[in-house]
């Protein structure tokens, strides 16, 4: 007997029915406009908080990687200029490399003659500002990082109590179809501030990574520096 016979005409129809449910189920999607748009008003300060962290991202990258670039010719001629007595010469080489480095350079050049201890307290402040300026913007992204998920948490807490809002207003007439729409529109509030908050997360820690470089490079010139000028000229 085939399984074809065991169809009968009325369950024909239900199954047919059943297989363009499932079908229509797959085909049905929602778009990432459409989601952003079901997450309701908290999604506009994360997409603010989102835009905001990759400028950040972006124009940072750039300032450090500018500031990570080395002359690898600046000290040998720094040296050299020293040595010989041409301090003005040696500042406007400083002037013209315009690299953190050169700035630190040029600060402890303008201290020669002083106690080597405030040359090297000079050099260090110096370096000091000077991290602190590749930082800036680094708080706004340690910020979104832990704040961005929480908005995302308020924003779901928001739409439950929205939807079992409207599951009791519903009265008699309430199914679960009330209830999951409120809850999935809830919950991507959550998606969105995770995906924001990884986002800000990855960005600090990588641009931290990066101006750590930068500050091991600003000590070993400062250390070149200071031994530069405990050698005897030749």
């Amino acid at each position: 007997m085939s399984i074809f016979s065991l169809i009968t005409p009325d369950a024909a129809p239900i199954a047919t029915d059943s297989i363009a449910a499932v079908a229509t189920q797959k085909t049905a999607e929602l778009s990432v406009w459409d989601l952003c748009l079901e997450g309701g008003f908290i999604m506009i300060p994360l997409l603010i908080l989102s835009v905001v962290c990759i400028y950040i991202l972006i124009e940072r990258a750039i300032v450090i990687r500018d500031a990570s670039r080395e002359d690898s010719t600046f000290m040998k001629r720094i040296k050299d200029y020293i040595h010989e007595g041409e301090i003005e010469s040696a500042m406007n080489l400083c002037k013209k490399n315009y690299s953190p480095y050169s700035r630190l350079i040029a600060k402890g050049i303008s201290r020669i003659g002083r106690p080597m201890n405030d040359v090297l307290v000079a050099i260090e402040n110096t370096g000091n500002l000077e991290i602190a300026t590749l930082g800036k913007g680094l708080p706004w992204l340690a910020t979104t990082a832990a704040g961005a998920p929480m908005l995302g948490f308020l924003g779901t807490v928001m739409g439950m109590v929205d939807a079992f809002y409207n599951l009791a207003s519903a009265g008699s007439s309430a199914n679960i179809d009330v209830l999951a729409g409120g809850i999935y529109e809830a919950l991507v509030t959550t998606v969105a501030g995770l995906i924001v908050g990884i986002i800000a997360m990855f960005a600090y820690n990588y641009l931290v990574a990066r101006i750590n470089k930068v500050m091991n490079m600003l000590e070993a010139k400062t250390m070149e520096f200071m031994d530069l000028l405990n050698e005897p000229a030749q």
